[in-house]
Formats: C-alpha cells, sequence, structure tokens
C-alpha cells in the first residue's frame, strides 16, 4: 500500500467521525414572522430568504432544520434562538 492510499484512508475515517448535529426550530403561536427572521439572521447567519423560506416551513409544518454542524457550533446559536423566545432543540 502506498503512502498515498494510506493518507487518503486515514482521512475517510477522521471524516466518518465526525457528527453532524441540527438545530430544528419549532412553531408557536407567540412569535411574529418578522421577529423570527430577523432571530435567524442574527443567530444563524442566514441571509433574509433563507430565514424567510424557514420561517415558511415552520408556520405549515410545525418544525423545520435551520442550522446543521458540531455541537460545539450549534450550543451558541440555540441559546440565541431560546433568549429570543424561539423554542428550538439540538438533535
Amino acid at each position: 500500500m502506498s503512502s498515498k492510499e494510506k493518507t487518503s484512508e486515514e482521512l475517510l475515517l477522521k471524516e466518518a467521525v465526525v457528527t453532524q448535529n441540527e438545530i430544528v426550530l419549532h412553531n408557536d403561536d407567540v412569535n411574529t414572522f418578522d421577529h423570527v427572521i430577523e432571530t435567524l439572521i442574527h443567530a444563524c447567519e442566514h441571509t433574509a430568504e433563507q430565514a424567510e423560506q424557514c420561517a415558511i416551513l415552520v408556520h405549515y409544518k410545525g418544525r423545520c432544520t435551520v442550522k446543521t454542524g458540531e455541537y460545539k457550533d450549534l450550543k451558541p446559536r440555540c441559546s440565541m434562538l431560546l433568549e429570543a423566545g424561539l423554542s428550538a432543540e439540538i438533535i
């Protein structure tokens, strides 16, 4: 086995270990579309269009994954959503 093949194999193994989590935003009867959109732009670094689409999905489907990544990146973002009065969780 060449060193190039061995390096590629090790890289593939490391990539498989990285776990992706999701922030899921849940619908509520309290927050306005504007508040949800502004909060997603701030907390999740969404574009206005992304945030609006997520708000619509949450409204009609009841929930929407708004951010995917490593837990350590998602935790402070989810905290910002919760502090803003939104209903969110990391799964």
